[in-house]
């Protein structure tokens, strides 16, 4: 991962946690899909973003989320670890965990400059 791809990574996850900690977990939710697609090819920060999602279920007491980001984390470790994910995807439990999705044009600048 390069270091304009990391740091706006980690730019989206310190957003999502800043949201989290004043319980605005809709909004956070949508700065951890956006990290999750950032993400999603590289072992460590697909499995943070599933992490967080997976703290926001908890906290949102949502059954489905909490299931989903459970069966999730493992896929995503090994999905990256292989190289096999479903590119765009936004990793929510709203998703099939398997399907393709558009990336939104700025994301898909910062994935491509990682590319070369």
């Amino acid at each position: 991962m390069n270091s304009k791809l990391r740091k706006r990574f980690y730019l989206e996850i310190e957003r999502a946690r800043s949201l989290i900690s004043k319980k605005n977990f809709q909004a956070s939710f949508a700065h951890l899909e956006r990290a999750h697609v950032l993400g999603q090819r590289y072992v460590i920060p697909h499995t943070i973003s599933h992490w967080y999602m997976l703290k926001v279920g908890v906290a949102e007491r949502n059954f489905k989320e909490v299931l989903g980001q459970l069966i999730r984390l493992p896929l995503g470790i090994l999905g990256s670890f292989v190289g096999i994910v479903p590119t765009g995807n936004t990793g929510g439990s709203n998703v099939s965990a398997f399907l393709k999705m558009e990336i939104p044009q700025e994301l898909l600048e910062l994935m491509e400059d990682e590319n070369g």
